[in-house]
């Protein structure tokens, strides 16, 4: 009895969080699937049609394309945040003053929101009236102007140098506290038997390193598989669709086309793909010997 006696009362004080869950988590997710098997509008009405939604999906060439340019973004800034993150860990991990103040600059955009900081990146790269274009062209790196929401490849690099000013210092934090945790002895051992610096990061830092390595790479990747605003603000999602990213197609089929239903059907299959990818990434990361 005893035993279940301490299970209920486990089960007692979880019930809060349980209930948190349920509510704000397993509701609205049943609710989405339900609603993707309709063709329910954003006016109103609507009938149960089935897979017909996902049929249309997987036809809909512009999620398809919308997809793959999500997954380019992921590609190219995952890295950026990742290594530049590291980077700056390495260089700033003491708990100097200097040091300190300097994590504290790097990780001060992280507190702006996303729509503040993406406004103040597009006003930056303004070809008209932005300072960006203006110090490159002094510094004779360009001709003239560019124009750089008026050209996909241009747009996806701009939005890349903003989102990494503003998520690189929460990163960055995360791998200092790494590196802070590593026990002082291995690193003043591996010192006495004449490791260099760059084969303490190899062969110490690195390999204690490999939680905080996998929790940022996570939250980079499905942050930037769910990327939005950014896009929404910088970009527009031009020129004409080519810098759509998956949410923005699901935001234009459920708000300017009403098709709620649609939208939702959408939206159940990005969350399975990110989830499949997530399992997949954290069972191929995982340290082995683990169970």
């Amino acid at each position: 009895m005893k035993p279940n006696r301490a299970g209920l009362v486990g089960l007692l004080y979880a019930m809060p969080a349980l209930l948190f869950v349920a509510a704000l988590v397993i509701y609205p997710l049943g609710q989405l699937f339900y609603t993707s098997l309709t063709s329910t509008s954003l006016l109103g009405g609507g009938k149960f049609i089935g897979l017909g939604n996902y049929e249309k999906a997987f036809n809909d060439s512009t999620f398809w394309s919308a997809l793959g340019f999500t997954l380019k973004y992921t590609l190219f800034i995952t890295p950026v945040l990742m290594g530049g993150g590291f980077l700056l860990a390495l260089l700033t991990w003491q708990n100097t003053r200097l040091k300190q103040f300097t994590r504290g600059v790097i990780f001060m955009p992280w507190v702006i929101g996303l729509a503040t900081s993406s406004l103040l990146w597009y006003w930056l790269f303004d070809h008209r009236v932005g300072p960006i274009n203006k110090i490159l062209v002094d510094l004779n790196l360009i001709e003239a102007p560019l124009a750089w929401f008026t050209d996909a490849e241009l747009g996806l690099w701009a939005v890349i140098i903003s989102v990494t000013w503003k998520v690189i210092g929460f990163g960055t934090i995360l791998f200092v506290a790494a590196i802070q945790s590593i026990d002082g002895e291995i690193t003043e051992a591996s010192m006495i038997d004449g490791a260099s610096y760059w084969q303490r990061v190899r062969r110490i830092i690195l390999p204690l390193s490999t939680r905080s390595i996998l929790l940022t790479t996570l939250i980079s990747v499905v942050g930037s598989m769910v990327a939005f605003d950014q896009f929404y603000i910088m970009t527009q999602g031009g020129p004409k669709t080519d810098t759509f990213t998956s949410v923005y197609w699901m935001y234009q089929n459920s708000f300017i086309y009403f098709k709620l239903g649609y939208g939702s059907a959408l939206a159940i299959i990005l969350t399975v793909i990110i989830f499949i990818g997530a399992a997949t990434q954290v069972a191929l990361t995982r340290p082995r010997g683990t169970e």
